[in-house]
């Protein structure tokens, strides 16, 4: 039985919006690609012709952007060189068959030996050599037009549209500015580990191709998150959760939102309905936001005083509805820290609504973990 179970899916459960998400990226990649390259026919002048890999290109780059084997430089640069040396191999080796295994074999060691492995340049290298024609007209140039500047264009659409879709591409550096802005990591990737020992870990263990250091350090800060919960024992949200709530309907103005938030202090405010039930959340951050927006509108209304002061009289007012927050994090009375923990780890939450049938029925925010972990630690001491 443990055999067939080794024939079944590696990968984890997808969304069916992320799926999508991925489909749409490649039909818009390889749409914008083809305008570049496609002529009513194949032009074997100027190599402008959508080839196969690229199609193998986008699934790295649209469904698995944060792969090692995705990144730009392996990408434009694994692409290249094994055109190059597919059409160096073509140039010299007649038989057919030797050209197509000779060809995917070097370039398979070229590319790792630039640090540039990329799948789809072993379909580059194998549709170079099974196209003699093709090579004989182009020459290298072939590595330029239509693999380089082909790879390049998907590249440049797939870091476009990972910006617009909430992604990240290419993905963030080890080194570089944490969500805050500043030099620090986010809290969840502070290890005590620098660069070089994770990169260490990746080598020993022969997965540099398969995870980036910045993917290492945040799964063993995830890791070791998980592993702390452990040591809270069977909490859940309700035993840990704020349940004397102040909240505001969807239409309460932004001014006396502000009071609410001068008045107790707090770094959140739920949004319900008439009925009770939960619409959204108002984190403080979200009120900054307002204010810098309005401060930036105020210096335009300079320009021109008088329209801008009839156009702002015809607005109504900013309300709750219009700021508030409706697709972050929830929880059950029933969930446990062991969950809680990662949704406000990252720093993006500063509280997670505790919802039952609709309604919420209380709010679990960080000083209610602290204060719970806190009070574990000294029942253990």
């Amino acid at each position: 039985m443990q055999i067939f179970r080794s024939f079944g899916p590696a990968v984890g459960h997808v969304h069916t919006s992320e799926a999508l998400r991925a489909g749409l990226g490649a039909v818009v990649g390889l749409g914008l690609t083809g305008l570049l390259l496609l002529s009513p026919s194949i032009d074997l002048e100027w190599g402008r012709y959508l080839v196969a890999p690229f199609g193998a290109t986008s699934v790295l780059l649209f469904a698995v952007p944060n792969s090692p084997l995705a990144q730009p430089w392996s990408a434009v640069i694994g692409n290249t060189v094994a055109a190059l040396v597919a059409v160096a191999v073509c140039l010299l080796v007649s038989d057919p068959l030797t050209r197509v295994v000779v060809s995917v074999g070097l370039a398979i060691s070229v590319t790792m030996m630039c640090r540039a492995l990329h799948p789809p340049a072993g379909a580059v290298a194998m549709t170079a050599a099974l196209s003699p024609d093709a090579i004989q007209s182009l020459g290298f140039w072939f590595a330029i037009m239509p693999i380089g500047l082909g790879t390049a264009a998907l590249v440049a659409v797939a870091m476009c549209f990972a910006r617009l879709t909430g992604r990240r591409y290419p993905f963030r550096q080890f080194e570089d500015p944490g969500p805050q802005g500043t030099e620090d990591a986010s809290p969840i990737e502070r290890l005590g580990l620098t660069e070089s020992e994770l990169s260490s870990i990746l080598e020993r263990y022969r997965q540099s191709f398969n995870l980036g250091v910045e993917d290492l350090a945040r799964l063993i800060g995830a890791a070791e998150i998980q592993a702390a919960t452990h040591e809270t024992g069977p909490l859940t949200a309700a035993q840990i959760m704020s349940t004397d709530l102040v909240t505001v309907a969807p239409g309460t103005e932004l001014v006396e939102v502000a009071d609410l938030f001068r008045r107790h202090k707090f770094t959140s405010l739920p949004v319900i309905d008439q009925s009770g039930k939960y619409l959204g959340v108002i984190f403080q951050i979200h009120l900054i936001g307002k204010a810098r927006e309005d401060a930036l509108r105020l210096d335009r209304r300079f320009v021109s005083a008088f329209r801008r002061l009839l156009d702002s009289r015809r607005d109504r007012p900013v309300q709750a509805k219009d700021i508030m927050s409706v697709a972050g994090p929830r929880a059950t009375t029933n969930t446990p820290i062991s969950a809680l923990l990662p949704m406000m780890a990252d720093g993006d939450v500063d509280a997670v609504p505790v919802i039952e049938h609709g309604a919420i029925t209380g709010i679990v925010t960080r000083t209610d973990l602290i204060a719970a972990l806190a009070r574990s630690v000294v029942r253990k001491t």
